[in-house]
Order: C-alpha cells, then sequence, then structure tokens
C-alpha cells in the first residue's frame, strides 16, 4: 500500500512543529492540547491524565506548572483544552469499531530531552528553522516524530475503521525521558485488559529501512537527585568554620563511577549533573546532583542503586555535611512477545523501502515501556517493542541529533498494517 502523500506532509509537518516547541517530561502541555485537539477532530474519545492519573503514583514531577502553562499558551496552545488538562500531561485516545475482536494497544511518547540544541547551519532543524525555541530543551531522541506518526495512525485507523473488528487504543504518554510517566500511566491500569501491547522507537542505532519486530534486554533503572547542604564560610578569612558541599558532591561523582563492576551482568551509573556553590570566595555551602543507575536485572539494579547511595552518604559523613537522596523515575526490564514481534516483522517485509527485518534485537538502554509491557504480559496479553530503524545526524541525546524523516512513513505504514493483521 502508499501513505497518502498528503498524509506524510502533514506528518512531517507536525514533526518539525513539535520538535521547534518541545517540552520536558510533565510539562507537555502544548503537545497534549494539540494532540486532543487533532484526535477530537477525528472523531477518537479523548481521556486526559487527569482523569485517571493517581498523583501518588507520579514520579519526578519538579515543574512549575503555572509558567509551563503560560509558556504553551503563548507558544499556540488552545486555552480551553489547556483548562481541561489540568495538572497532569499526557492523555489516551480509544476507536471501537463496534464489533468484537482485539483490544490493542498503541503507546507513543510526547517528551523532549533537556539538552541545549545546536544553533549552527549544519544542523539541518537549524538550517530549515525548526530548531527548538526552548532553552535547555530538545527533541534529541525522535519523540517528535513519534508523536507526529501517532497523529498519522489515528487518522488513517478512523478513515478505515469500517475494517476494525474490537477496540484500539492510543497512549501519548508524557515523561518518558527520566522513566516517570510510564509508571504512573500504566498503574492507572489503561492498558489492562489489552490482548496486544505495542510500543515503537525511531532510530536506536539503526538505519532507514531496518525494522526489528521486537526487543528485549532493557536495563532496569533508577533516576535521583541528591541534595548536599554543608556550611559557607569566607573562603579566606575563616575557611575552617565552612563545610564544603561541593567537595562532599565531587567525592560522590568520582567514586559513584568506580563502584566495582558485577560479575553477573552490566551495570550502569551516571552522573549527569553537578551544580554547586555560590561564590569564588563563599566555601560552598550547596550541591545539588542528578544520577541515574541501571542493571540488566532487577537484583543488579538494586546493587548499583544500593552502592551508589552508600558512596554519597560516605562522601557526606567524610565532609562533614547533610545529604539527603529523592528518587525522580524507575523502570524495569522487559521482553518483547515473540509472537507479537513476528506478526510485526512479517508485515515489514512487504512495506516499500524496507531493506532488511530482524525477529528482534537486545536494548542498550531503558524505557518506561516496560511497565505496560509486564502489566499487559501478566494479565495474559501480548508486548512488543517495535525498532525503526532512522538514518541520524548524531546519536541519541546528542545536541545535534536529526533523523531521516523517511522513516515515518515506514512505521505508519507498519503500524498501521499491524493493527488491519490484529484487529481485522
Amino acid at each position: 500500500m502508499a501513505i497518502p502523500q498528503e498524509i506524510i506532509e502533514e506528518m512531517t509537518r507536525r514533526r518539525r512543529d513539535f520538535h521547534k516547541f518541545p517540552e520536558t517530561g510533565w510539562a507537555e502541555f502544548r503537545t497534549t492540547a494539540i494532540v486532543a485537539d487533532i484526535l477530537k477532530e477525528l472523531g477518537w474519545k479523548i481521556s486526559f491524565a487527569k482523569d485517571f492519573i493517581n498523583p501518588d503514583e507520579v514520579m519526578g514531577y519538579t515543574i512549575d506548572k503555572k509558567a509551563e502553562k503560560a509558556r504553551a499558551a503563548a507558544q499556540g496552545a488552545n486555552e480551553k483544552t489547556l483548562a481541561h488538562i489540568d495538572d497532569y500531561t499526557g492523555l489516551y485516545a480509544d476507536l471501537d469499531s463496534g464489533k468484537k475482536g482485539p483490544f490493542t494497544v498503541f503507546r507513543f511518547d510526547i517528551d523532549c530531552v533537556d539538552t541545549e540544541e545546536a544553533r549552527d547551519q549544519r544542523h539541518a532543524p537549524a538550517r530549515l528553522g525548526f530548531a527548538s525555541v526552548n532553552p535547555g530543551r530538545m527533541h534529541a531522541c525522535g519523540h517528535d516524530g513519534h508523536t507526529a506518526i501517532g497523529l498519522a495512525l489515528a487518522q488513517m485507523l478512523k478513515e478505515n475503521k469500517s475494517r476494525l473488528r474490537g477496540r484500539i487504543r492510543l497512549i501519548f504518554q508524557p515523561a518518558e525521558e527520566g522513566v516517570r510517566g510510564g509508571y504512573a500511566m500504566s498503574m492507572a491500569g489503561i492498558a489492562d485488559g489489552a490482548d496486544y501491547f505495542i510500543a515503537m522507537h525511531l532510530g536506536l542505532g539503526k538505519p532507514t529501512g531496518t525494522i526489528f519486530g521486537g526487543t528485549g534486554g532493557f536495563l532496569c533503572s533508577t533516576k535521583f537527585d541528591a541534595y548536599f547542604r554543608g556550611v559557607g564560610a569566607h573562603a579566606g578569612g575563616e575557611p575552617e568554620r565552612g563545610k564544603n558541599a561541593l567537595l562532599a558532591a565531587a567525592s560522590a561523582a568520582l567514586n559513584m563511577h568506580a563502584i566495582a563492576p558485577h560479575s553477573g551482568g552490566a551495570t550502569r551509573v551516571n552522573v549527569g549533573v553537578l551544580n554547586a556553590g555560590e561564590g569564588r570566595n563563599v566555601v560552598p555551602p550547596n550541591a545539588t546532583m542528578k544520577i541515574e543507575t541501571r542493571g540488566e536485572t532487577s537484583e543488579l539494579a538494586a546493587y548499583i542503586y544500593s552502592h551508589a547511595k552508600e558512596v554519597i552518604y560516605g562522601a557526606a559523613k567524610m565532609y562533614d555535611v547533610d545529604v539527603s537522596i529523592t528518587k525522580q523515575g524507575e523502570t524495569i526490564t522487559a521482553n518483547s512477545d515473540a509472537e507479537l514481534a513476528s506478526v510485526i516483522a512479517a508485515e515489514a517485509a512487504s512495506i516499500a523501502g524496507v531493506t532488511d527485518t530482524e525477529p528482534s534485537r537486545a536494548m542498550a538502554g531503558s524505557d518506561d515501556a516496560c511497565w505496560f509491557m509486564r502489566r499487559v504480559q501478566e494479565q495474559g496479553g501480548l508486548a512488543t517493542y517495535i525498532g525503526v530503524g532512522a538514518t541520524t545526524a548524531a546519536g541519541h541525546h546528542n545536541n545535534r541529533f536529526d533523523f531521516d524523516e523517511a522513516a515515518m512513513p515506514i512505521a505508519l505504514e507498519l503500524l498501521y498494517k499491524s493493527a488491519l493483521r490484529l484487529n481485522s
């Protein structure tokens, strides 16, 4: 089949619009509003996160919601829709065929990465005028493409509703970066009872034309912040009265990266941010660190996380400062079901532009879609995480990241054909 050219052009336009206005986790008010308005116009039934999410299960909610809503409105969000969103971003949309059949759920992540986008003319989004206008925020992982693909899929499924059986749900999930949104949404039960659950990601180190029907070996991950509190003092006049939070944090950062590897499998630790101090002549009375740990299994994840905390507490004691640790996000591991992954791979083989198909592939990172996958599988459903290759200008989370937009029609056709295969 051929995707209509007008759908491809609209999908590309939307991707570039989302790229220009990236929003960090739990601040995706503009994106949620635009997605909601499009889905409502298409005739899908919308449920906003405020209607189902449990605030006690929300991790890493650190935004200024009033300021973020004002920014979203200034950048084109419908203010009436913003009022419906309330405090929590994201939504799901349902299409009921009216005929008995499977319940299939697709998940699309909508947030950006907290990084500053490249601005020179060698970077295509800057050259073509759709680079980020929001400082320190960039779609450096492809979620702008995922969101645009999800909307195009919604249009195609609605237009071909008569070919479907059962029910299809599209989840537009906030806060995947930092693995915060998937837990709250999955615990709300919005994928419960699904016969099939499908997540998808562009790129993943594979060129355009590559498809793998399933992914496994996701790393468990914990995201957390450490707050060191010391005592300020005149650095020249009476340094002995100070308690240096910067040195405690620096010591912790170095020693976390020296935690012994585990014979049981892969572990990771990364100190992504360290901010400290007040002035060059002041003994630093404060420091903040943003950290992540990962492990191949839940046991390995617990090993690296517990050792990282021990290092932090030990550094605080050594420098006689106080420290507190706050968990900001967490996800588990999961594996795709071979049966469903093979269905996806079979559909991929018939798509123009696909040059290489694989039934499954190991994942080198983490994704909080795993919460959905495991929950659906535990209830007897099948789940898979599709990789859609896309040639990239730089690696994921790099400030020069950009993907080949020719991968989007491939992803759209694959998801649409898969939906027809499962629900027709």
